[in-house]
């Protein structure tokens, strides 16, 4: 079979202003970045107040593992299988990140015959919005040291909680030291990195509606106390203006092609383990005002990205979901079921018994939401008929609709059962339940997710976690939604617990406010907003040739 870069290429890509014509964008409303991708307007959805929305699918998975899952190549594959049956479809990812493409993972724009194209365009610079993003994000950093340097503010030097970031994978930045060098480098402090799409300016973008709504966000960032105590916004700094100024084009969402030719929007990348790991909101509604059907993801699984989708973003948004479609592997169900790395090509139903627990779990989490549920295997050429059989008839009896999907292999062909059934699904009465409600007291809130989500018997809170508590609860930011940063890993705080924890000890050690983007961060766990590379990181297979082809990137 030809290499995921191999196929890519060999696509008869159309030109995006036919893209955007079909989808009766007007020429005003958008400007192209080359042939294949346009930067759409994101005012034109002043335009659609008129259009009903079309249906909203979320494709969120079981816990991630080394194995991998393949949420957007399942999102786009069911998109395009969508269109297939003469259905119009748009899917909305998010936009990879330079440091997991050149650390350990390579590109993210999907794979096979279920891709977002031109891929080596989105898996680089795309557009510039995170570059934008990281702009923005220090131009807050170099704006607080030198008030610090001339004594604006009363700004508490030690009680700065505003990082640095940069686009890519660096350990040795995740602790630092600052103004070293005399005093016309400012006074020395402890400082750090975050990695740009676990920047608060990310989630903001993001979560902003419109130009206006963008400034009032990053007015209300916390950016460190004062000498008193008291929070220093990006408003007591004089700044929104100017960091509206860089994100202007951000904010606008990115239109691009599946391998198919189906209408894709690429916008936007917090991450789901410590924001809320969805695309930009002006690109989803947008794609509900521009089609029938609209694919989304969430990050990692359905405990971290969904949940976060359906707590936070779809009450802030009024947006109302008609599906989820949780994709699960044989063999990463194998992974959870105590089967090696090294050892999942091979049919082992005994490892495989073991992990279903975990997509049990997933499932029943899911439900809670009250929306159709449905599970898309997506399959691996070295799954055995046995092994497929098992999970089937597994989701079967706990009375969830079950596909499996090759669009990897196949396009919109191989998952064009998966799509029937989503499309089916979309047709029942459903309302959407939250597991909390935003007037909940922040220790209730926690409690609802920490034990209908994440399974624990019980929480505890560090002395940390409850000082920051009193800080949050002092200023009333104790009413903001929460966002549990914790492991991907695990459904629990600890990354070991595989398949499905009961009856444990969930742990909030702190708690950080992103007063912009609206909620808080419950801290479990160590979490890390700055990855290393790997020992061999996929920078090292990357190469381009004397034509401009790049090689590796995948």
């Amino acid at each position: 079979m030809l290499t995921d870069i191999e196929i890519a290429r060999s696509a008869k890509m159309r030109k995006i202003v036919s893209i955007a014509n079909e989808l009766d964008i007007p020429e005003e409303y958008y400007n192209l970045h080359g042939k294949y991708i346009a930067k759409v307007s994101h005012q034109y959805l002043n335009e659609l107040d008129f259009k009903k929305d079309g249906k909203l699918i979320m494709v969120t998975a079981i816990t991630p593992t080394p194995a991998g899952e393949g949420k957007t190549t399942t999102s786009i594959g069911l998109s395009m299988a969508i269109n297939k049956l003469q259905k119009n479809s748009i899917v909305t990812l998010r936009e990879p990140s330079l440091g997991p493409v050149m650390g350990i993972k390579g590109g993210a724009a999907g794979g096979g015959y279920a891709q977002v194209l031109p891929m080596e365009d989105i898996n680089l610079h795309f557009t510039g919005d995170i570059h934008a993003v990281t702009t923005a994000h220090n131009l807050i950093s170099a704006i607080v040291d030198t008030y610090i340097k001339y004594d604006k503010l009363n700004i508490d030097s030690t009680r700065v909680l505003w990082p640095r970031a940069m686009d890519m994978n660096d350990r040795s930045l995740r602790d630092i030291v600052v103004g070293l060098g005399g005093k016309n480098n400012g006074y020395p402090r402890e400082d750090s990195f975050v990695i740009t799409t676990a920047s608060e300016i990310m989630a903001i973008l993001c979560l902003s509606k419109d130009l206006e709504d963008l400034k009032e966000r990053l007015s209300r960032i916390v950016v460190a106390r004062n000498k008193e105590g008291d929070p220093i916004t990006v408003k007591d700094l004089e700044i929104s203006g100017a960091l509206a100024v860089l994100l202007k084009d951000a904010i606008n969402p990115n239109l691009v092609q599946t391998i198919e030719n189906t209408p894709a929007f690429v916008h936007g990348g917090p991450f789901a383990n410590i924001a809320h790991g969805t695309n930009a909101i002006t690109s989803t509604k947008l794609a509900l005002k521009l089609s029938d059907y609209v694919v989304t993801e969430s990050g990692f699984g359905s405990d971290l990205g969904a949940e976060k989708f359906y707590d936070f973003v779809c009450p802030t948004f009024g947006l109302h979901p008609s599906a989820t479609v949780l994709v699960a592997t044989i063999r990463a169900l194998k992974y959870h079921g105590g089967q090696s790395k090294s050892a999942l090509s091979i049919p082992d139903l005994d490892s495989l018994k073991k992990g279903l627990p975990n997509l049990q779990v997933h499932i029943e989490n899911l439900k809670k939401f009250n929306l159709p549920v449905i599970v898309a295997i997506n399959k691996f050429e070295t799954d055995s008929q046995e092994e497929i059989k098992l999970v089937l008839d597994f989701v079967k009896d706990l009375g969830v609709e079950c596909s499996v999907n090759e669009s990897y292999e196949k396009g919109s062909e191989g998952a064009v059962d998966l799509a029937e059934k989503v499309i089916k699904s979309c047709e029942k009465d459903s309302e959407l339940k939250t597991i909390y409600n935003f007037e909940d007291e922040l220790e209730i809130k926690i409690d609802k997710l920490v034990k209908n989500i994440y399974r624990a018997g019980r929480v505890e809170y560090t002395s940390e976690a409850i000082q920051s508590m009193k800080f949050l609860k002092k200023y009333g930011y104790d009413k903001l939604p929460i966002i549990m940063a914790k492991t991907q890993y695990s459904i629990s705080d600890d990354p070991h617990k595989l398949g499905f924890p009961k009856d444990y000890t969930f742990t909030i050690r702190d708690f950080e406010l992103s007063a912009g983007a609206g909620f808080i961060v419950g801290l479990a766990g160590d979490m890390l907003r700055m990855p290393g590379l790997s020992k061999v990181p996929n920078a090292v297979n990357i190469d381009i040739d004397k034509n401009g082809n790049i090689i590796g990137l995948y």
